[in-house]
């Protein structure tokens, strides 16, 4: 299960401003942030938290087995690189918009390596009432109120609707098990089938709500993938933006978020994960619903 609530946290550009923030309510949810990292920046401390000029240095120093990247998107290549170097296990990467072609490098240097990215554009995750990663559900007294305890694992590509899905299915009393934001640019690292391959080994994950958006394959390689092998777990999807499949090669939103030629559009998306045996909601009562048929 991603986000062992023991394991400790890098901070890769803490002193930003999105960066101390999101720092100061991990800390407050509890989780185990231990070092920072900004060239140039050594010595000095955010919110308690020592910072350091390289990951290597926070790893020798505290063992941290999790970067969070926030830095500018052309510092990111080579931020991530140097987590992976340093053997980082988990990698979220909050930067959006970082150029296609450095995404491809980290991601396969970090196919090389064994380690699992969240993101790029990635709000972060969160195992309600153990540990959230990144600036997922904001401040901490709104995650409190949004995130519950539960067997039901959210896999979004919108950051905000992450949030926004948990926050529903806990007013109706339905709980999450863990809650991820994929991602919102047009590659990403752990996709949704990777994701659910990783929760049919999690005891505690008995179904999985996805998100998803026009643009991109994730949503169709996730139904070919459900063809060759069904899951364990009940799946149900709901997707927005149905209006986009008629305005081909413009973007809305997230970068990701582009049809063209056809491709990408929510009407296959719907059509590919239907035939696969997928639930796909038309409303979030309907999302409720069908949840509560699972138990």
């Amino acid at each position: 299960m991603l986000l062992d609530p023991k394991g400790g946290v890098v901070v890769q550009g803490i002193t930003g401003r999105e960066a101390s923030r999101m720092v100061e309510d991990s800390l407050a949810y509890g989780r185990s942030i231990v070092a920072g990292v900004t060239p140039g920046r050594g010595g000095q401390q955010v919110h308690g938290i020592p910072v350091y000029n390289t990951v290597a240095a926070a790893v020798e120093g505290h063992g941290v087995t999790v970067s969070v990247i926030s830095v500018p998107p052309s510092a990111v290549l080579d931020a991530a690189l140097e987590s992976f170097t340093a053997g980082i296990q988990l990698c979220l990467i909050m930067t959006e918009r970082v150029p296609q072609l450095d995404t491809s490098k980290l991601l396969a240097a970090a196919h090389r390596v064994g380690c699992t990215v969240i993101g790029p554009n990635s709000l972060g995750l969160i195992r309600p009432g153990i540990a959230k990663l990144g600036t997922i559900g904001g401040r901490v007294d709104n995650v409190r109120r949004s995130f519950m305890p539960g067997s039901v694992a959210v896999l979004s590509r919108s950051g905000g609707m992450t949030t926004e899905i948990a926050s529903y299915l806990t007013s109706r009393g339905i709980g999450q098990s863990i809650a991820i934001g994929v991602g919102g640019d047009a590659i990403v690292g752990s996709n949704f089938t990777e994701l659910i391959e990783l929760l049919e080994t999690d005891s505690g994950t008995d179904a999985v709500v996805i998100y998803g958006e026009p643009g991109g394959a994730a949503e169709e390689q996730l139904a070919a993938r459900l063809k060759r092998k069904p899951s364990r777990l009940r799946i149900i999807a709901f997707l927005s933006g149905r209006f986009v499949d008629d305005l081909e090669g413009v973007r809305f939103g997230h970068a990701g978020v582009i049809v063209e030629a056809g491709r990408g559009s929510v009407r296959g998306k719907v059509k590919a994960l239907r035939e696969a045996g997928v639930s796909v909601a038309e409303t979030f009562e309907e999302l409720a619903h069908r949840l509560r048929s699972v138990h």
